[in-house]
């Protein structure tokens, strides 16, 4: 009698390591996202919960980082196997320039662009700066020494004939130009960031500002010589005292993944990112941002295969 009772453990365990042998494994993803105070935390937790209640055998990790430059690296080193960044360090990134010259990150591929990172010129009321140009001989802010910011400053000056020998020029973060405009150290900054920015936003509650606008000229020679730039035009009332629209250009902050993850995995991503739009809205603010259309438009590095073949599937990609 026992003998046949250790056969039917046996039969029943071996049932068992079958049947679990042939359960789908789960798939396990690291999201690189930014700081924990900022926009791409959150943002990013919130798509991966998406990602997890719609795909099956998802698990999806939202993980607090230094932003785009670490995310990149992250997942140039395949320590994340996805990321939210800037597209236009992306592009340094997938080229060696900038903050990557020291090794290219190959391997980084486009899910979508997210949402845009607006260009925001700002001086004080009294600082006579009403264009690029007017910053010649005055105190300006260009972002923090070796940023996305500081890089996207140099590149807009270059547009129209400026180094920063034409200026003195500031290297100071989101915060720091901020205070420095309202203690009048400086004349006006550059900031690359979300509308409305809460620094800007602070800052015109205190301070009489003026939000300088692009000429058509300039924003046609930025958008053809760097592809990671799209027009932009911040609507009038977007912050205290700025009354009529401003012309400027954006990049996009951009949902990359690493170009190993299977393109089914990634296909699936990018179906349940768009067809959820509605529930990622609820989750938080900037999803109400996300726009199929706009998705495909600013990038200029490679698309993941399986992101591109649904764009292909609802025509947004010939």
């Amino acid at each position: 009698m026992k003998k046949y009772i250790v056969l039917a453990l046996a039969a029943v365990l071996l049932l068992s390591v079958a049947f679990t042998g042939c359960a789908p494994q789960k798939t396990n993803l690291i999201l690189a996202t930014g700081g924990t105070s900022g926009t791409y935390y959150p943002f990013g937790g919130a798509m991966a919960q998406i990602f997890n209640s719609k795909i099956e055998n998802m698990n999806v990790t939202a993980q607090a980082t230094g932003a785009s430059v670490e995310n990149l690296k992250l997942i140039g080193k395949k320590e994340a196997e996805l990321a939210i960044v800037q597209n236009d360090l992306t592009d340094y990134a997938y080229n060696g320039t900038e903050a990557f010259k020291d090794g290219k990150i190959e391997n980084v591929r486009v899910i979508a662009t997210l949402y845009p990172e607006v260009i925001q010129i700002v001086s004080t009321a009294d600082s006579g700066i009403a264009s690029i140009q007017d910053i010649k001989g005055k105190k300006f802010s260009v972002g923090a020494p070796g940023s996305g910011v500081e890089a996207n400053a140099r590149q807009i000056l270059d547009s129209v004939g400026m180094t920063y020998n034409d200026f003195s020029a500031n290297y100071l973060s989101f915060s720091e130009s901020a205070d420095s405009l309202k203690d009048k150290h400086i004349d006006g900054f550059l900031f690359m960031s979300g509308i409305p920015n809460a620094a800007i936003q602070d800052t015109a509650t205190t301070s009489s500002l003026n939000f300088v606008s692009m000429s058509d000229d300039m924003i046609k020679t930025l958008t053809t010589k760097y592809p990671f730039f799209t027009a932009f035009t911040i609507p009038a009332g977007t912050y205290k005292g700025q009354n009529a629209e401003v012309k400027t250009v954006a990049a996009k902050a951009t949902l990359v993944v690493g170009a190993e993850v299977p393109d089914e995995v990634v296909y699936n991503i990018t179906k349940a990112l768009f067809e959820n739009q509605p529930e990622l809205a609820t989750a938080h603010a900037k999803g109400k941002e996300l726009n199929i259309e706009e998705a495909v438009k600013g990038i200029s590095v490679p698309f993941h295969p399986g992101a591109e073949k649904y764009y292909r599937e609802k025509g947004i990609i010939k």
